[in-house]
């Protein structure tokens, strides 16, 4: 049977609907495939400029491993700082573009703004905000030679480490560390325990095995055993660094020729200097029950007034004597420190804190180093309720208290000093012995608020002692 001329029009027409249908799919996968592969592209070079805005960080963190103080890329000129970046083969596929923030004032933190861009496309760019620094003891909210303890109720914020061993039961928001892996815990007789261990049940397994059970409940950070101690020993030439300093522009002064020196710090950047000529006699029967090397009460009598003087310009105050600390600060960063030199135990200097020091700001504005070649002292007659803003560094002896009550409890002896009320610590503690400003039968502070200033990991002390010549990535995050 024929078809009809009708019969072939109907197929053309039904062709030509099909065809179209066909022909808009076809070039709706055709588009959705091309805009798949423009997205591919766009996410290809994003991941790319960030990776090469990594670079730029990467790069200057060597250069300043090469160039410690060399914040302006070799140029000696102002930024920013344009730099090709490079594929395996040699060909320049985009750049990375730093801005350079220099350290502040003292502080060792330098703030990198590096910017990726790709040559495939030029519209497309990401920017990483890195902070770098040399880390420092501030790092720490405390750090020690010798084996410490941590009891039920303690709450620390910033990392703890020790060059021995830690017995903590109280709770740790970040990392307790300890070089050593295992120790025999001088509080109580019996087998070695961990670097970092709790008594708090269950209580670790006794010989340790080789991996630290999980403990969060006690433990939230972690905690960490045969890592790199702190070298305590190198703060001797970190203070005779110091002492140059303060000879060439900041402030020095030899022995005082009497007892000690006080410095009065004021809110107006400047500071009364004393001589101490008496320190006040301890009770009758106020003696050395403990027989406790340096014991003394450690509290001023009779002064006599030097003369004021400003802060100075590199923030360093260096006295070679026993130094009495106390007063206000308000936006001034200072590094005290007391030293003789050649360095003998017999000659080792003290700082000593009866009365408040204290700061007006606390978002790092305000940074106070006190660093005694020997113990930082909290006298007999201290406060009942005292404050210390600042960061404390005891390099040969203990940041603490003596003991100023002896056994027979029912006597006046000490008294009223035997027991003081509050002690609050807004900064960080490095100690060589282990501090401590409290005994086992209620005397010394009766509560002791330690806290960690978090500033200071980012802007610790004028020419603070660091624990590494190299610079550290501390943050980085991706910024608009």
């Amino acid at each position: 049977m024929k078809k009809t001329a009708n019969n072939r029009g109907q197929i053309l027409i039904e062709v030509i609907v099909f065809s179209s249908i066909a022909i808009f799919f076809i070039g709706g996968m055709a588009g959705w495939a091309v805009l798949n592969l423009r997205n591919a592209r766009l996410i290809l070079g994003r991941e790319l400029a960030v990776q090469i805005a990594e670079a730029g960080i990467d790069y200057y963190r060597w250069h300043l491993a090469h160039a410690p103080q060399d914040y302006q890329d070799g140029t000696g000129q102002p930024g920013p700082y344009a730099h090709d970046f490079l594929d395996k083969d040699g060909n320049v596929i985009g750049q990375f573009v730093l801005d350079i923030t220099a350290p502040v004032f003292g502080s060792t933190l330098v703030s990198i703004e590096s910017t990726g861009k790709t040559n495939a496309d030029s519209d497309i760019s990401r920017s990483i905000l890195g902070n770098l620094a040399k880390p420092s003891l501030a790092k720490y909210a405390t750090v020690a030679e010798s084996a410490m303890r941590f009891g039920v109720g303690t709450e620390i914020y910033g990392p703890v480490h020790s060059n021995n061993g830690i017995r903590f039961d109280g709770l740790a928001h970040n990392i307790i560390s300890s070089s050593a892996s295992t120790y025999n815990d001088p509080d109580h007789s019996g087998d070695d325990e961990f670097g970092v261990h709790t008594h708090v049940s269950p209580i670790d397994p006794l010989p340790p095995p080789l991996d630290l059970p999980s403990r969060p409940d006690i433990f939230e950070a972690g905690r960490q055993i045969s890592v790199p101690a702190v070298d305590f020993s190198g703060i001797t030439a970190d203070l005779s660094d110091m002492k140059s300093q303060a000879q060439d522009s900041g402030f020095y002064r030899p022995g005082s020729g009497f007892l000690a020196y006080h410095v009065l710090l004021k809110t107006d950047d400047s500071f009364d200097l004393f001589r101490v000529t008496s320190y006040e006699a301890a009770p009758s029967d106020c003696v050395n029950s403990q027989g406790q090397d340096g014991w003394g009460t450690w509290s001023i009598q009779e002064e006599q007034l030097i003369g004021n003087y400003p802060f100075p310009d590199n923030g360093l105050i260096f006295l070679e004597d026993d130094v009495f600390v106390n007063g206000q600060v308000s936006s001034a960063r200072l590094t005290i420190a007391a030293a003789v030199f050649p360095d003998s135990p017999s000659t080792r200097k003290n700082i000593i804190i009866n009365h408040d020091l204290l700061y007006t700001n606390y978002d790092g504005q305000d940074v106070v180093g006190l660093i005694a070649q020997n113990n930082i002292n909290i006298g007999m007659n201290s406060e009942d309720d005292l404050r210390i803003d600042a960061a404390l560094v005891a390099q040969n002896g203990r940041v603490g208290r003596y003991y100023y009550t002896p056994p027979d409890l029912s006597s006046d002896y000490c008294s009223p000093y035997h027991q003081r009320q509050t002690i609050t610590l807004w900064g960080m503690i490095a100690t060589n012995q282990r501090y401590g400003f409290a005994y086992t039968d209620d005397t010394g502070y009766v509560t002791r608020n330690i806290n960690y200033d978090g500033n200071l990991l980012y802007a610790p002390p004028p020419s603070f002692p660091l624990t590494s010549d190299q610079y550290e990535i501390l943050s980085w995050e991706e910024i608009e």
